[in-house]
């Protein structure tokens, strides 16, 4: 991963006010192995490289986080308990899912097996598109750490390529679609 990049991403990340916001509110949460993924963090940095303002197209704030317990009961708690620290405008605005629970429904919803995960950033492997599986986290001393398997090429460069760990599935279309009524200027590459 290009240390360019990389500091080009975190200077994007701090310059959108929604999602340092969003960062620093989850962080006082004290979420086990959380990180903000996926389109928030595509959608800021392509927002910045065409110049559209910073929160245009982002649909919503995707937390995630990693708790061993799978009951729905404990992943319900620490829903309603991020909810609680939110402002009202964010409060339809942010996701939050543990990771550890997402092989009990993920086949039901989007038709393939998922095995269970050891962490949260060991998802972002399994992510539709390499520009998807980048995630963020704000630590205690307000530095941020990043995550991204794939690397950062392909979302800086506004491409959608599909992560061939994944493979197709019956929503890609749909999703790159969505994608580009927003960003025209991305581009699909069939892996």
């Amino acid at each position: 991963m290009s240390e360019t990049l990389e500091t080009r991403l975190i200077d994007m990340v701090r310059a959108s006010p929604k999602v340092m916001e969003v960062l620093t509110l989850v962080r006082d949460a004290n979420l086990p192995d959380w990180r903000l993924v996926a389109g928030s963090i595509y959608g800021t940095v392509w927002n910045a490289l065409t110049g559209r303002p910073a929160d245009y197209g982002i649909k919503d704030y995707d937390i995630c986080y990693f708790d061993p317990d799978t009951s729905w009961d404990a992943e319900d708690r620490i829903i309603k308990a991020v909810d609680q620290l939110l402002p009202e405008a964010l409060k339809p605005l942010v996701e939050v899912r543990n990771q550890a629970r997402v092989h009990l429904w993920f086949e039901q919803r989007f038709g393939s097996p998922y095995a269970p995960l050891s962490c949260t950033d060991e998802s972002l492997e399994r992510y539709l598109c390499f520009s998807d599986a980048i995630a963020v986290r704000l630590e205690a001393d307000d530095s941020i750490s990043l995550a991204a398997p794939f690397g950062l090429e392909d979302m800086f460069a506004m491409t959608l390529r599909p992560n061939p760990k994944r493979g197709a599935t019956g929503n890609t279309k749909a999703k790159v679609a969505g994608i580009q009524a927003r960003w025209p200027e991305v581009q699909f590459k069939e892996a």
